[in-house]
């Protein structure tokens, strides 16, 4: 069994904040995969279901972001799991929007969610940081993950949770290579050659054989000079 936790605000206030996109990756995994509805349980909302014989718990807590811990520890200890069954899903300013790492362990770099989880259960769980970039100042960052995500980061997010949930199936199994290939199809798909692919075993096309240059026509010699001399001077000097 494992436990993915999407990291958020409750209510529809912050429902489209930058901060609740570990919220919005469940909401997908679980729509796409067939998952039990939502229900109330462990401080937040829950939905089950499986990826083959592996059974995967959904949660969102709805303690608020910075008592994330609370939920997510009272869930571990009902269903008797260890930090290494549980999968944070998180927004991550220090990557670029769209954006993806697999993290396991380590320090919280100031997310009051991850910071809240530490307390509960340690750092020696699965992070999925979910990038979303950076205002650019230090002063500006609570105001921005409280933002509303806009409408020029619509197409790389669909692409980012879709992504996600094509992959879902290799996460549960422990993949994360190709889970993380999986979500590179959808945001980052491999171009199109633009040249015309020769069959396999044809020989390369030969060159065209250039045409061979005409000669110049030879130029006409010019006419000898006529010889002023009569027929019999002419003979008269041949025999001198």
């Amino acid at each position: 069994m494992k436990l993915w936790v999407g990291l958020g605000n409750p209510g529809p206030k912050y429902a489209g904040n930058r901060h609740n996109i570990g919220f919005m990756a469940l909401d997908r995994i679980a729509a796409d995969h067939g998952f039990g509805p939502w229900r109330k349980g462990f401080q937040g909302l829950v939905s089950e279901g499986r990826f083959g014989s592996e059974k995967v718990i959904l949660l969102k807590p709805e303690t608020f972001m910075n008592l994330s811990g609370q939920s997510v520890g009272e869930a571990l200890r009902f269903h008797k799991l260890t930090p290494a069954d549980v999968t944070v899903f998180h927004d991550e300013l220090d990557l670029a929007p769209g954006k993806i790492r697999v993290k396991t362990g380590g320090g919280h770099a100031g997310h009051n969610g991850l910071r809240s989880i530490h307390a509960h259960i340690g750092e020696a769980y699965h992070r999925l940081r979910l990038g979303i970039g950076h205002p650019g100042h230090k002063d500006a960052v609570a105001a921005y993950v409280l933002h509303d995500f806009g409408k020029a980061d619509q197409d790389w997010l669909e692409d980012l949770l879709r992504g996600i949930s094509d992959g879902a199936g290799d996460l549960a199994a422990d993949d994360s290579a190709r889970f993380l290939n999986a979500v590179a199809l959808r945001t980052a798909p491999p171009r199109p050659s633009t040249g015309t692919a020769r069959p396999e075993g044809a020989a390369p096309k030969a060159p065209e054989a250039k045409p061979m240059a005409k000669p110049a026509p030879a130029k006409p010699e010019a006419d000898a000079p006529a010889d002023p001399r009569s027929a019999l001077q002419k003979l008269a000097d041949k025999f001198r």
